[in-house]
C-alpha cells in the first residue's frame, strides 16, 4: 500500500498556474546528498502515515478550492500501486502532476499512455555522466534518457529541473544539460536550501547567488523554449 506521508493543504507554486495540493510519498531509490526531503528517504517509518481514506476525503472537501494534485516524494514511480492511486484522484475531477527523478520509465510510460497525468515535472541530477555520482547509486542511465523522451513525446505539460548545489552542479554541468535537453519546454534551475539535507555536510554550502543562477539561465536560454530560475 502507498505510504502518505505529508500533505500540504494548498500550494500556488507546486503546479505551475494551479492551485494544488502536494501528497508526499515515502521511499525514494536515489541517496542524492544535498535531498531536502531526508525523512522520506530514510528512517520513513518513524514518520506518522496518513490513511487513503483520510486524504480522499480531503480532497473531496476541498474540490471546489483546489484545481489539482501535486503527487511527490520520495520517488513516486517506485510505487507499484502509483496508477491506482492516481486514477482515484483523476476520478475525483482533479488534475495530477507528477514529480519524478525519471528512473522508472516503465512506471512513467504507463501513466502517460494511461491517462492518469497531466504535468510531469522530472528532476535532472546532472549530465548523465554524472547522475551514479550525484545520486550515490548504481543509475541505469539508459532508463533517465528513456524517461527524457516519454516526457518529451507524451503531449502533456512538463518541465526538467535541476537543483543548482555549489560543488556538485556548476556553470558547465549546466551547459551540458542544455545540450542535452535541446528544444525541452522548459527548464527551471533550482535554488539550493541548506537548511535540512541527507548528507549533513551539504548544510555547510553556501547557495549561489540570485545573480549566478540568472546567469547560468542565460547560458541555457537558446535550447529551451522558456528557462526559469525558481528560489
Amino acid at each position: 500500500m502507498i505510504e502518505i506521508k505529508g500533505l500540504q493543504k494548498m500550494s500556488l507554486i507546486d503546479y505551475p498556474g494551479k492551485i494544488s495540493a502536494v501528497v508526499f510519498l515515502a521511499k525514494c531509490n536515489f541517496r542524492c546528498p544535498y535531498c531536502h526531503n531526508p525523512e522520506l528517504v530514510v528512517g520513513f517509518d518513524r514518520l506518522p502515515s496518513i490513511g487513503q481514506e483520510e486524504l480522499f476525503k480531503f480532497l473531496q472537501e476541498r474540490e471546489k478550492w483546489i484545481d489539482g494534485v501535486v503527487i511527490t516524494g520520495g520517488e513516486p514511480c517506485i510505487q507499484p500501486e502509483l496508477p491506482e492511486f492516481a486514477k482515484r484522484i483523476k476520478g475525483l475531477g482533479f488534475l495530477v502532476k507528477l514529480d519524478t527523478n525519471g528512473s522508472n520509465p516503465r512506471m512513467l510510460e504507463s501513466m502517460v499512455k494511461g491517462k492518469l497525468v497531466d504535468f510531469i515535472s522530472m528532476d535532472i541530477k546532472g549530465p548523465l555522466a554524472k547522475y551514479r555520482e550525484i545520486a550515490r547509486v548504481d543509475v541505469n542511465e539508459k532508463d533517465i534518457q528513456k524517461s527524457v523522451d516519454i516526457i518529451r513525446s507524451s503531449g502533456l505539460d512538463y518541465e526538467f529541473r535541476t537543483t543548482a548545489v555549489p560543488g556538485i552542479i556548476g556553470k558547465k554541468d549546466i551547459m551540458e544539460m542544455g545540450k542535452w535537453l535541446k528544444g525541452s519546454e522548459r527548464y527551471c534551475i533550482q535554488q539550493f536550501r541548506p537548511l535540512k539535507t541527507l548528507d549533513r555536510k551539504c548544510q555547510k554550502v553556501k547557495p549561489y547567488t540570485k545573480e549566478e543562477l540568472d546567469g547560468f539561465a542565460d547560458s541555457v536560454k537558446g535550447f529551451f523554449k522558456s528557462v526559469e530560475v525558481r528560489d
